[in-house]
């Protein structure tokens, strides 16, 4: 295999016209020049140089090399300056999947504070709901996941995924501005037993399931939506009863619907999830850090 550091040499030793010269030129010494360009030489397989004398010149080989010599070198110089940035944060691209409470309620924070800390790195983002976003992660479409988890029963899912906890959003009722219960402030779930239920993603819908049943009785769904400001409205004109995350109530007004504290209280993890090796890269551990201080201000 041919390597970089030969090919300097080499168009050292092109440039000046012999060894001892390339040697000056590089800093080092004439039999260290001597040694690389014989390693050179059994690399290519083929002899780069005649020596007469005092006189050193390219054999046809050593020419081909040297025309091509420039032009990978240039080019490795160009990729490691580029490394070198996104290594520092002057550069760097990480894609970000996100569900949408999280895309508007935490993204747009930590990446406005990204942004201001390191101008040069570029973040993509794009909507899907766990378990589609963290398959996204171990397909390769994306470099952090942002998602939820009820409980620990799906731990054992993302034993091969860096896990970086974010904040627990509780979930909260939402009844109709005139329900019997509207200024209870705090409600008992089998008291909505009767209602008719508004669910929202298809995770969400099944933990309302699971907390219905555990409390002794199968809610009524007569709506079912992953879009948290139509759950909201259908809500708010009196078609039925829901609980979201209070991040979702966060980033939509609730108009003509009223919040309460449900009981038993249920709870959700929010994590931003990657792949150990993305971890690692500067650019994705900058963008986990902002994620998590947003959160923290949230």
């Amino acid at each position: 295999m041919i390597e970089a550091r030969h090919l300097r040499v080499l168009r050292a030793v092109a440039a000046t016209g012999s060894f001892s010269a390339a040697a000056r030129e590089l800093g080092c010494t004439q039999p260290a020049v001597s040694q690389q360009m014989k390693a050179l030489e059994t690399s290519a397989g083929t002899p780069l140089l005649i020596r007469t004398g005092r006189e050193t010149r390219l054999t046809q080989a050593g020419e081909v090399l040297v025309r091509h010599a420039s032009g990978i070198l240039a080019g490795l110089t160009a990729a490691e300056e580029e490394v070198a940035a996104i290594a520092g944060l002057r550069a760097g691209r990480v894609r970000l999947v996100s569900f949408p409470s999280g895309s508007s309620t935490l993204v747009p924070s930590a990446l406005a504070a990204l942004r201001a800390a390191h101008p040069g790195t570029r973040v993509s983002l794009v909507e899907a709901e766990p378990p589609r976003s963290v398959e996204m992660l171990r397909e390769g479409d994306c470099d952090i996941a942002l998602a939820f988890r009820y409980g620990a029963a799906t731990a054992e899912e993302w034993d091969d995924l860096v896990v970086r906890p974010l904040l627990i959003d509780r979930l909260v009722g939402l009844v109709p501005e005139g329900h019997r219960l509207a200024e209870s402030g705090t409600v008992d779930i089998r008291d909505l037993a009767d209602e008719p239920w508004i669910a929202g993603c298809p995770r969400c819908r099944r933990q309302l399931v699971d907390v219905c049943e555990e409390s002794g009785f199968t809610p009524r769904i007569d709506f079912a939506t992953d879009d948290y400001p139509a759950v909201i409205g259908l809500v708010g004109a009196g078609l039925g009863v829901a609980v979201l995350p209070e991040l979702a109530i966060a980033s939509v007004r609730p108009k003509g619907a009223r919040t309460v504290t449900v009981e038993p209280a249920v709870e959700r993890e929010i994590v931003a999830l990657t792949l150990p090796d993305l971890a690692r890269v500067p650019a994705v551990a900058a963008t986990l850090d902002q994620l998590a201080g947003a959160a923290a201000r949230n």
